[in-house]
This record gives C-alpha cells, sequence and structure tokens, in this order.
C-alpha cells in the first residue's frame, strides 16, 4: 500500500457521506452525537453539526444510529444498526449499501466525533479516489484514519462478508483492498473528540 500526496480534483465530483452516530461513546461518558456544540448559530448537537459541514460537499448523507437513539431532525436519511456495539464495520457496510442504492460510487465515510472536520480535508482524499480507481483512500499522519476516508461503495459486500466471519474492525476491510494514504500532517480537521475538554 503506497502513501501517495495530495491531488487535486473536481469538487462537484459526486460523494455520498456515511456518518458513524452510533458508538457507546466510553471514554466520552454520554452519546456524542447529541453534545452540545457551538455553532455559529448558536448550540447545536455534535452530529447536527457534522451534517451541516458534510452537506455542503455531500449528497446525499447517511447518519448510522443505534437502535433507539434519540437524535435531533437532521438534514440527512438516519439508518439504523439493527443491534448495539458491534463495531464500526457492519454500520459503514450498511452506509455503503445505501450510498450505492442512491447510485454513487463513493462515499466519504466518518465517525460522528470530527468537529473541525473540513471540505478541503475531503477533496483532498476524492482526488486519488478518482485518479488513481483507488479502493480506498485514507488520510495518513503517521497513523491511519479509517474513520475520515474515501471508499467506494461497491466495498459493501466485502464488508458484509467479513462481519458474516466475525469480524468487526475496519482494519479488516483495508486489509482486503487496494487502499491509498495521502500523507498529512497532523491537524485539527483528524481530530477526534473523546471529553469535553477536547471542544476547546
Amino acid at each position: 500500500m503506497e502513501k501517495t500526496p495530495g491531488l487535486s480534483t473536481d469538487v462537484t465530483s459526486p460523494l455520498a457521506a456515511i456518518v458513524l452516530a452510533g458508538g457507546a461513546s466510553r471514554r466520552m461518558g454520554r452519546d456524542k452525537a447529541t453534545l452540545p456544540y457551538a455553532g455559529l448559530d448558536g448550540e447545536i448537537t455534535m452530529v447536527e453539526h457534522i451534517v451541516a459541514t458534510l452537506k455542503t460537499r455531500c449528497s446525499p448523507v447517511f447518519v448510522i444510529a443505534a437502535p433507539g437513539q434519540a437524535l435531533p431532525q437532521l438534514d440527512a436519511e438516519i439508518l439504523r444498526d439493527e443491534v448495539r456495539g458491534v463495531g464500526p464495520l457492519l454500520a459503514t457496510a450498511r452506509g455503503l449499501h445505501a450510498a450505492a442504492a442512491a447510485g454513487l460510487d463513493l462515499a466519504f465515510v466518518c465517525a460522528v466525533d470530527m468537529p473541525y472536520l473540513s471540505v478541503e480535508l475531503i477533496d483532498d482524499l476524492v482526488g486519488p479516489a478518482l485518479r488513481l480507481h483507488a479502493e480506498v483512500v485514507l488520510p495518513w499522519d503517521g497513523r491511519d484514519h479509517y474513520l475520515a476516508g474515501v471508499y467506494r461503495t461497491s466495498l459493501a459486500a466485502r464488508a458484509d462478508e467479513l462481519v458474516a466471519a466475525g469480524e468487526r474492525s475496519m482494519r479488516a476491510l483495508i486489509g482486503t483492498t487496494d487502499t491509498q494514504r495521502v500523507v498529512m500532517p497532523e491537524q485539527r480537521s483528524l481530530t477526534n473528540v473523546n471529553t469535553p475538554a477536547d471542544l476547546f
């Protein structure tokens, strides 16, 4: 798997978004999706903020939630896992199926706890996906960011097979794909919020 510098692309390239919002959030001690976030127009929830950011670049946006998880009204399609605590791979597969059914070849997959996510970061990843026909493009800043990457929606069936075999982690899927890494410096856009203090 080659580390590849970022490549520009046409910002109008069709792209779905999949937000994984149903995690247990043990380190935070509460649901991250409904964590209060100080937006430009007042306090909103983290999931509302993430969806609003993604809507400026991606369509459609799918939010994968846990069974019974309370969410605010969102400008996105909410899909629910059938059971809790089964890891991100199953949720990603569900989102990839939905994005493929909507006619999209590519989807940006991210966690709900990325309040500083930028459209520029997303487009830095779409370029290699289009130019190199990679199945997955991940940011790499000394580690892989599995939940901040561009994925081919055709990977949905492969993810299903891995889940059926007992796999739960994104690493299992990445190990079966043509994955390109875009080398980036450590940056705020890739920050995952694990405590309320991380928001300041």
